[in-house]
């Protein structure tokens, strides 16, 4: 066998792992719909870190205010921004609404988390939900049917939302939710050991007596990547993260353009493919074997990646568009790996106007 039929072949059977996982993923969502309503109404904490989120928080609060949900709370931690953050958060009169104002991080603490871990020592709610910034609520009833997710699942479960993205810079962004419907097997995680697991940072939900016997943000205060780890830490402990669709109900204004998407995923892109020297090699092996070596050798692999990418664009409201232009997505996310793994290496991962030390 000659190096261009191995490299075929291997390119092969990780794109039938993928196609299948995908299949398995699409059927479980087609059940993991949230349904009409919960059967009861616990009170849930809304918890959201912003740093220099005020134009964000001028969409995000108002959608949660106009909730039908007969009783939650809104705990919003301002993480030291530079911005008008706090004159908009102070904007709003609500009852329901709570604001912490914070220093920033203390030392071995990542700032999205500590601001998180905050929110939760002032939470009174029976359940969590832990939302990002720039998030919306597209309709009145969203958070009924957030819950109804969360409430249809086992008692030992938390749930991740697969969001609406919106925002621009899709010809990257469409490449995050292509990868959670491809890489984890949400139909088989109950299944598998908790180094498959994971969770969608943007919107997860968990019950507070769960959280609290658990603390997974004080246990991970020092992680960029702190929902993968989150995730895998709660299935060690018998909590197995459920995704379910929530993009009728729960938006994601992920990136301003691809400059802005680029800063964004250059902050993760190397710890998502294993955070090590030999893991990053590993899986960035895995990518050039499936996304770009397969494809240019054998029309077929061509075929399948297209098939692949056109259903999870399809699934997750992206346009036709970016699916003709995955050959420009994946070599983007190749350059991207690379780009991440320096900024590691050399110390200099940066967001928000800080620099995150890995």
């Amino acid at each position: 066998m000659g190096i261009v039929d191995l490299v075929v072949w291997l390119a092969a059977i990780l794109h039938v792992t993928l196609a299948a996982t995908l299949i398995g993923n699409l059927l479980f969502l087609r059940r993991s719909r949230p349904a009409n309503g919960p059967q009861s109404v616990p009170k849930i904490s809304v918890l959201i870190p912003a740093r220099n989120e005020a134009n964000n928080l001028r969409r995000l609060i108002p959608s949660l205010l106009t909730q039908r949900y007969a009783d939650f709370e809104v705990i919003v931690v301002d993480d030291a921004s530079e911005d008008e953050t706090w004159t908009v958060l102070s904007s709003f009169a609500d009852a329901r609404l709570r604001l912490l104002k914070g220093d920033g991080p203390p030392p071995g603490w990542v700032g999205k988390v500590h601001a998180l871990y905050q929110a939760t020592r002032e939470a009174t709610g029976d359940v969590y939900l832990f939302v990002d910034a720039d998030g919306e609520f597209l309709h009145e009833a969203a958070l009924v049917n957030l819950m109804s997710a969360h409430k249809s699942m086992p008692k030992r479960a938390a749930m991740t939302g697969m969001t609406r993205l919106l925002g621009r810079g899709h010809i990257l962004v469409s490449m995050v939710t292509h990868a959670m419907l491809v890489a984890v097997p949400w139909f088989l995680l109950r299944r598998l050991p908790p180094s498959f697991a994971a969770l969608n940072g943007q919107c997860w939900m968990i019950d507070a007596g769960i959280y609290k016997e658990l603390e997974p943000h004080a246990a991970h205060k020092n992680e960029i990547l702190e929902d993968v780890r989150i995730g895998r830490f709660l299935a060690r402990n018998g909590v197995t993260p459920v995704l379910a669709d929530v993009q009728d109900h729960f938006a994601i204004h992920m990136y301003s353009g691809i400059a802005d998407a680029w800063q964004g995923f250059r902050k993760n892109a190397y710890l998502i493919m294993g955070g090590t020297v030999p893991r990053f090699l590993l899986s960035l092996l895995s990518y050039w074997l499936v996304y770009l070596a397969g494809p240019i050798l054998s029309w077929w692999l061509c075929i399948s990646l297209f098939v692949m990418k056109a259903a999870t664009d399809f699934r997750t409201r992206f346009s036709w568009l970016n699916t003709l232009l995955l050959p420009v997505s994946f070599v983007l996310g190749a350059v991207m790996q690379f780009s991440s793994a320096i900024a590691h290496w050399r110390k200099q991962v940066d967001w928000k106007g800080r620099i995150i030390e890995p």
